[in-house]
């Protein structure tokens, strides 16, 4: 169980920290002048791309973990890398969070370990081959939702279709990799159902997320998004796969995923970085009072 918790937290800190540098980097192009060469531009924004590696770094670390841990711990743990961001945009950014943001990581970290106190270690229980047509099912589901969310010409009722959808699909990418067995040779996924399934929910969720962030406000695509692909995945592994808590401590493992959820989703809204200095300033003045600056916050990409 030791390896899987590593896991876990591994993933936590690299979508986190991924996020950072995304942000720096995608500020840093930004403030480029018009015209400047592909390769200026490619040196320029090089945080991006290391970001990008950790997203990669996490996703590995987070289906590791899957292997001997509940979803219900798992899941909860990659949400919680928004509190990892809250906290290295303070540390390296020097953001100003307020005080709901500065209490929610603390209750994070409280809620996680709560559930790493009452989590039963252990591998998924196959439910059968049948598994695999489900979680496909679900993946045109998903799919379904996005189109409907799409052509909705009520961009409020739209946008909060696109976040279940987005959700669903982020939830459906944690569920398949936890069924996800791994052959030797490993290119032999190529044939494997399951992992098609898990590429179909990620490409879904990812499209789902951005049209939904496009329509809707960014706290309640946000807030919806997160809540769902660590609910719903929740469920399916204590109802279905066998995830289950230590005998007797059932009521602290609720209280404790409520907990997490709860700080998650409020730091959700606003835990992306943003840095003044990243672009230039009108006139290249720094701020008055020689602290960054941020604008409107947005929130974090779920994470699968």
């Amino acid at each position: 169980m030791t390896l899987g918790l590593l896991g876990a937290l591994l993933a936590a800190l690299a979508y986190g920290a991924a996020t950072v540098l995304q942000a720096v980097g995608v500020r840093r192009v930004a403030a480029l002048p018009p015209g400047t060469a592909l390769r200026d531009r490619a040196r320029t924004g090089w945080p991006y791309a290391v970001g990008l590696a950790l997203d990669a770094l996490g996703f590995l670390a987070s289906v590791a973990a899957l292997r001997t841990l509940p979803l219900f711990l798992v899941e909860s743990a990659v949400a919680s890398s928004v509190a990892v961001t809250a906290v290295l945009s303070v540390v390296l950014l020097g953001v100003r969070l307020g005080t709901a943001e500065v209490v929610a990581p603390m209750v994070v970290v409280a809620g996680l370990t709560g559930i790493a106190l009452t989590a039963a270690a252990g591998p998924a229980v196959r439910p059968g081959p049948g598994a695999t047509w489900w979680l496909l099912a679900a993946a045109a589901a998903v799919a379904l939702l996005l189109v409907v969310g799409t052509i909705d010409h009520d961009r409020r009722r739209g946008a909060v279709v696109l976040s279940v959808a987005a959700g669903l699909g982020f939830g459906g990418v944690g569920v398949a990799a936890r069924l996800l067995e791994i052959p030797s040779p490993f290119w032999q996924l190529a044939t494997d159902g399951v992992a098609w399934a898990l590429v179909a929910h990620a490409v879904l969720a990812t499209v789902a997320y951005g049209l939904a962030l496009a329509r809707g406000r960014v706290t309640t695509v946000a807030a919806l998004t997160f809540a769902t692909e660590t609910v719903v995945p929740a469920l399916v592994g204590a109802l279905l796969l066998g995830d289950q808590v230590v005998p007797g401590r059932g009521p602290l493992a609720a209280a404790a995923f409520v907990a997490t959820l709860g700080g998650c989703i409020t730091l959700a809204g606003c835990a992306e970085p943003t840095h003044a200095d990243l672009a230039p300033r009108a006139g290249g003045q720094a701020p008055s009072d020689g602290a960054p600056t941020a604008p409107a916050p947005q929130p974090v990409s779920p994470r699968p």
